[in-house]
């Protein structure tokens, strides 16, 4: 099982991204296929703030839009949606403490400590900061 990034889901949106055609089609290409894959909620959040910030995007996506977006994702057969459980603040404390994860870097722990918790050591992104951080592998488009 892979886990998606936030910027996955925003290339595939945004026809103004050199990545927009790879990132559609592997984003289709999971949710479509049988394999499991999972993007964890705080990824789903971050879409939704920053499509529609409208400081990021001129013109930022409609809200209705960028709902309809996810809401399309989320009835994929083969989603596993990552959710923080029991075990996430104790993941979280141990990864950001390994990566010395501070400011922004906060959130990239979190999505980590989320797939640790699911046994997932794959992310799909375009980020690579997350190369600092032990406990997951990088996968690029």
């Amino acid at each position: 099982m892979i886990a998606v990034d936030t910027n996955m889901f925003i290339y595939a949106h945004g026809e103004e991204f050199p990545l927009h055609k790879k990132a559609l089609k592997k984003i289709k290409e999971l949710a479509e296929g049988w394999e499991p894959w999972s993007p964890p909620v705080f990824c789903l959040t971050e879409f939704l703030r920053i499509v529609t910030h409208p400081r990021l995007f001129y013109p930022p996506s409609d809200l209705r839009d960028a709902l309809e977006v996810l809401n399309n994702l989320l009835k994929s057969p083969s989603l596993v949606l990552l959710r923080p459980g029991q075990n996430f603040w104790a993941f979280l404390n141990d990864i950001v403490m390994k990566a010395d994860a501070r400011g922004n870097l906060v959130f990239d722990a979190q999505i980590v400590a989320v797939c640790k918790e699911y046994g997932i050591r794959g992310l799909l992104s375009e980020d690579r900061d997350f190369t600092r951080f032990k406990d997951i592998t990088l996968h690029t488009l």
